[in-house]
């Protein structure tokens, strides 16, 4: 059998998608699986035993599928599911720029797009919608990432050049997606928990991306001002190369982001800060600590695109850190 799986994005989403194609590939006797994604996202796929090939968009392939599933209720994922040929299709494709359901399965998660009092009702986790859309039965399985041996080698060699052997590492992480201004810790309350970590015999890795980039120049400075040592990734680095300094971690702590389903998928001990996303569809695999501001409620999820400063302050430094106390 011949399946096609799209998801596209966010990075995040992607990865914890990937529990679609085990199942799928176990209950279809091994059936050959076609994974197509956009961006380097990809890199993160690469050497996953239940993923037979992958693709990055633009897509198009005259090649027909047995089964097409489509877990993106976007336009362009929409437009893809359409054009490509399959027996069943399963997910969302798009008609007249709005999403549209397959499959009956697809209606629930659909719904909790459009419906604000849905959406804070919901106490499924986002691989259990996505096993609903597919119409099969959720298997708790956690996802992994395969690292490579220039992983390792440069993951070894970070830790080597920061004289960081034998230490116990907390990675903290500054980023989230722009689409929720608010999802992200305040940069006072990180330097704060950046010092009770340094005081507590702790080693810290300040994670950034480009977006960031700035802001973790200027918080190290600041670190580096009061005596408090701080360790940082390039915030140019590849996918891969963030996920294997990630794996050097005991602990990451990080907010409702790509870094928390790195870290998930490393296998890591978690800490995720809730602000204005739903923290019942995180899935946790005994791994992750929830930590939820007080003000959630007050803007999940009609306030969800509002920043607000006393919001991303409300969870302290203190808090935080006892989580990795425990």
């Amino acid at each position: 059998m011949k399946i096609c799986i799209i998801k596209l994005g966010a990075d995040g989403d992607v990865l914890r998608t990937l529990p679609l194609a085990k199942a799928l590939k176990e209950r279809n006797n091994g059936a050959h699986i076609t994974w197509v994604t956009r961006g380097d996202i990809a890199q993160l796929l690469e050497n996953i035993p239940y993923i037979d090939r992958i693709f990055t968009v633009p897509f198009s392939i005259q090649e027909t599928f047995d089964v097409l599933y489509n877990f993106d209720a976007d336009e362009e994922a929409g437009k893809i599911a359409l054009e490509t040929k399959a027996g069943k299709k399963y997910g969302f494709y798009t008609e007249d720029g709005f999403p549209v359901a397959f499959n009956f399965g697809a209606e629930y998660y659909l719904s909790t797009m459009f419906d604000d009092n849905l959406k804070k009702e919901n106490k499924k986790t986002y691989q259990e919608m996505m096993f609903e859309v597919a119409e099969i039965d959720y298997e708790k399985s956690r996802y992994s990432i395969i690292m490579k041996e220039e992983d390792r080698l440069y993951a070894q060699d970070f830790i080597k050049a920061n004289s960081l052997q034998g230490r116990k590492i907390i990675g903290i992480h500054m980023g989230a997606s722009s689409r929720w201004p608010s999802k992200e810790w305040h940069r006072d309350r990180i330097r704060e928990f950046i010092q009770l970590a340094d005081g507590n015999g702790y080693s810290v890795i300040l994670f950034a991306g480009r977006k960031e980039s700035k802001e973790q120049e200027f918080l190290i400075r600041e670190l580096r001002a009061v005596g408090t040592r701080v360790y940082i990734n390039n915030p140019e680095n590849t996918k891969r190369q963030f996920a294997s300094l990630v794996s050097v971690c005991d602990y990451m702590v990080c907010s409702d982001s790509f870094a928390l389903h790195v870290s998930i998928a490393l296998g890591k001990k978690t800490i995720a800060l809730f602000f204005v996303t739903n923290p019942y569809e995180i899935e946790g695999y005994g791994l992750l600590t929830k930590v939820v501001s007080p003000m959630l409620k007050d803007f999940f999820p009609e306030r969800s695109d509002e920043y607000n400063e006393k919001l991303v302050k409300s969870i302290s430094a203190e808090e935080v850190f006892n989580c990795i106390k425990v």
